[in-house]
């Protein structure tokens, strides 16, 4: 199969894909409502409680480009079996756990197994697309990712509110179903017989667990150790005959400075979800399950929105979409730096054009990247990508987190006059012009039309 033809079974595949992606991210949300409830009932401290999202963050992150650098290697469909029943396994020790430490073992395991499936949405489009269609088939993918992101507090909500929390690990064994349907759909296709860099793996897990730890714990002996493991993993993969991730790959411009944009947008993105909620209680004085209907309207339209987005970049091509997701994320911002603390029903509405713009972001640039690649590192190249945005949420919600911590006498915002805003009004304004220089960065390297010499890139 080349680059410019598409696997005949790719639509059906990317509609099984779409339905598992929807628990992926459901998973990863979900527990955040409860951790006050498991707190309680284990008796356990606010920090204990937290290593149930900071140990799935770091085995998700790792793993996303673990699978990834795998699926070069071996058949995609014998990683998401294996990722799949691992998730289920996982699910099914939470259900059953008595103990806290049972809870971590559970959630580890879900988050080992679950990292194939963000790695499979970021290879399969493309993998089995070609790039007139992959935007489209991104889309499909930015549906799944904004349902789940969407559907996961309210099942959360609803589940716990008249049955135990340990139920909401039984909504995690339902990928379980797309297994039979990933193992017909999906080829039998490997790349070549290669040994695989444990040692090299082992390096850059470490170094991501550290750093993520370094940001969650603000904990500088962790920065260091970080420093140090990615330190010896630049040396291992300058040194090893088959490293974990061949230096070429960031020797290709166009795919690093892919990198850094795609880094810069996706905690521009970041900031959204996290900061609606904040003011929204903060200002507003809303409840969380008042919130939770103010921030789902947004989340449905990004959904159904998604594969227009798609179409958008396969017709108009990779920059007009880019160009199209800053103007709604700029409008977004500048105007919750003039509105914050208003009307919930006004956030209502300035929401949509934010989480719209997000996703179009996501699928342009994860098009973009793609395009730069060579169909090898296809794997490792889109693991990363996904390795960088969890990087780049967590730094992201740590620097906003201690930012919300102090108070501004200044404001940015001219038309702002109410001091207590001032401190939100300040981020979105900082926000605003950050996605205006992401903007600037796409254009200088991936104008719409332009040719670079680098054979495997196809520009939008």
């Amino acid at each position: 199969m080349t680059q410019e033809q598409t696997y005949p079974n790719a639509d059906k595949l990317m509609r099984v894909l779409a339905f598992t992606l929807v628990f992926s991210v459901m998973n990863a949300f979900m527990f955040n409502v409860v951790m006050p409830v498991i707190r309680k009932e284990f008796h356990i401290s606010a920090s204990d409680v937290s290593w149930l999202l900071t140990g799935y963050m770091i085995v998700y992150a790792v793993g996303s480009v673990t699978y990834g650098k795998l699926a070069d290697k071996y058949r995609l469909k014998d990683l998401l079996t294996f990722g799949i029943i691992f998730f289920a396994l996982g699910s099914l020790i939470g259900l059953l756990a008595h103990q806290f430490w049972m809870l971590i073992i559970a959630r580890l395991l879900q988050a080992a197994g679950a990292a194939v499936i963000p790695a499979t949405a970021m290879i399969v489009p493309a993998r089995y697309f070609s790039a007139a269609k992959r935007g489209q088939a991104l889309g499909v993918t930015a549906i799944g990712l904004a349902l789940g992101t969407a559907l996961a507090p309210i099942i959360s909500g609803l589940i716990t509110g008249f049955a135990s929390w340990r139920f909401l690990f039984i909504i995690s064994m339902l990928p379980l179903i797309a297994l039979p349907f990933f193992r017909k759909y999906l080829d039998d296709q490997r790349g070549a017989d290669q040994r695989f860099d444990f040692l090299g793996g082992l390096l850059l897990g470490g170094t991501v667990a550290f750093l993520l730890l370094s940001i969650s714990q603000a904990n500088m002996t962790f920065l260091g150790l970080g420093v140090v493991l990615f330190a010896l993993f630049i040396w291992r993969i300058n040194t090893a005959n088959d490293p974990f991730i061949q230096p070429k790959l960031f020797r290709n411009k166009q795919y690093s400075y892919g990198l850094l944009i795609a880094f810069l947008g996706a905690g521009v993105s970041f900031g959204l979800p996290y900061l609606a909620p904040q003011f929204l209680n903060s200002l507003n004085q809303l409840m969380p399950a008042a919130i939770g209907l103010i921030m789902f309207p947004a989340a449905i339209a990004s959904a159904l929105l998604g594969k227009s987005g798609g179409r958008l970049a396969d017709s108009k091509g990779n920059s007009f979409l880019v160009y199209t997701a800053v103007t709604l994320i700029f409008i977004c911002f500048i105007s919750l730096s003039t509105f914050v603390g208003a009307s919930p029903y006004l956030i209502l509405f300035l929401l949509i054009f934010g989480n719209v713009g997000q996703t179009f972001m996501q699928i342009a640039m994860s098009n973009t990247i793609s395009r730069t690649l060579a169909r090898e590192q296809v794997g490792v190249g889109m693991g990363l990508l996904s390795l960088l945005n969890f990087i780049s949420g967590a730094m992201t919600t740590s620097i906003l987190g201690k930012t919300l911590d102090s108070s501004s006498t200044f404001h940015l915002n001219p038309v702002v006059s109410n001091v207590q805003v001032f401190n939100f009004s300040n981020i979105f304004t900082v926000l605003a012009l950050i996605a205006l220089v992401t903007m600037g960065l796409y254009a200088l390297q991936f104008q719409r039309g332009s040719r670079r010499n680098t054979p495997s890139v196809e520009q939008g």
